[in-house]
This record gives structure tokens, C-alpha cells and sequence, in this order.
């Protein structure tokens, strides 16, 4: 609804950039696959996730994405990485009389130096949000803000590089994934890649 009132009257966004050094979203079908890639895309759960770190008012209000209107996200490029996992359950060891976890080892592909524009139609949600992180899933992955708010008109965030998606079933809507703030329902929506979303920084 927010977007068709945009787009009827033109408004400005008022953008954040944010960057860190990495990052790894783990899409929903992947349960402890042995090897892995970052999803490329940021789902309607994971924006609302990042909208209530910053604005912790919102809390109370779940299933609802209010001031985070558009985004995209790039990265220079995949990095396939180790990463040691333990199981839930505990096991005895017969031999030490202890009790151990199993451990195993993942391959991760983690996106290096990811860059996320978050766009508000509001400049005052925008400076509030410039001067905090945010994470894209897991709690090391921190992106940093500029400090800069940019103005953009609709078209010219359009042209930002990037992966986004749309959240709205159609034709060429996919599932992707399932809404831990909204009672588990499916989520749905299609995918832009704009420009260069995977850019080269040297």
C-alpha cells in the first residue's frame, strides 16, 4: 500500500547505505545442507527483523513492515568458508563418563563486503536509522551506516545495483520461505536484479 502511494504522487526516498566486511543469509529451504550459499536476497521477515532492531517501538506489532520501504542489496563476491556446528542433544561418552555434543563442519558461501541501501519516505526514520547497525541474519554479520541520508527520487533509486525483492504474490511471485512474525505464513515474491549487483571494489 505504502509503495502504490509512493508511486501515485512521486514522493522522495530517503535512503541509508550500510556496508560491512561480510555476510550470510541462510535461505529457508536449507536445513544443515553440508554446502551452502548466501541467499542473495533480503525476504519480507528478514526486512521486518532489520525495521524492528531499529525501531524498537514496533515491536508490539507483528507481521507488519511500516517504515522500511524499498531496499537493495550487492556484494563484491562469494567466499566459500568452514564453519563448526554442534547437535542440539547431548550424547554420552562411555570412555571420558562425560557428555559430548557431535560436531560437524559446513561450507558456508558468504558474501564479501555486502552493501545495503534501505529506503524511508520519511527523513526523520532515516537519520534515526543512519546511526545504528544492522545485522542481515545472524548477529556477526554487522552492516555499518554511512552517514549520509540520500534523497532519491523513485527512479533513480531504480537504478541503484542490486538485488530486491518485491513483496507481492503474481504471476512470477516464489516462495520464499515462511514468516516467523506472522504465524508461520508463507512468504511470497518476485526478484529484481538491477545494474552490477555483484561489483568489484579494487
Amino acid at each position: 500500500m505504502a509503495l502504490e502511494w509512493l508511486k501515485l504522487y512521486n514522493m522522495t526516498y530517503y535512503v541509508v547505505k550500510y556496508s560491512g566486511p561480510f555476510g550470510f543469509i541462510k535461505p529457508w529451504t536449507a536445513v544443515r545442507d553440508g554446502e551452502t550459499f548466501s541467499q542473495q536476497f533480503l525476504t519480507p521477515s528478514i526486512v521486518e527483523g532489520i525495521e524492528k532492531k531499529l525501531f524498537p517501538e514496533l515491536l508490539n506489532e507483528p507481521g507488519k513492515i511500516q517504515k522500511i520501504l524499498r531496499h537493495r542489496l550487492s556484494y563484491e563476491a562469494m567466499d566459500m568458508q568452514q564453519e563448526q556446528t554442534q547437535t542440539r542433544g547431548w550424547k554420552d561418552d562411555k570412555k571420558s563418563k562425560t557428555k559430548i555434543r557431535n560436531k560437524s563442519v559446513l561450507i558456508r558461501g558468504v558474501m564479501l563486503n555486502p552493501m545495503l541501501h534501505l529506503a524511508f519516505a520519511s527523513e526523520a526514520d532515516a537519520l534515526a536509522a543512519a546511526v545504528q547497525h544492522v545485522c542481515l541474519c545472524r548477529n556477526e554479520d554487522v552492516l555499518i551506516p554511512y552517514a549520509e541520508v540520500l534523497a532519491m527520487s523513485e527512479d533513480e533509486f531504480n537504478m541503484l545495483d542490486g538485488y530486491e525483492l518485491h513483496f507481492e504474490k503474481t504471476e512470477q511471485s516464489f516462495l520464499v520461505g515462511y514468516n516467523r512474525f506472522d504465524d508461520a505464513k508463507p512468504m511470497f515474491g518476485w526478484l529484481e536484479i538491477s545494474g552490477k549487483p555483484v561489483f568489484n571494489m579494487k
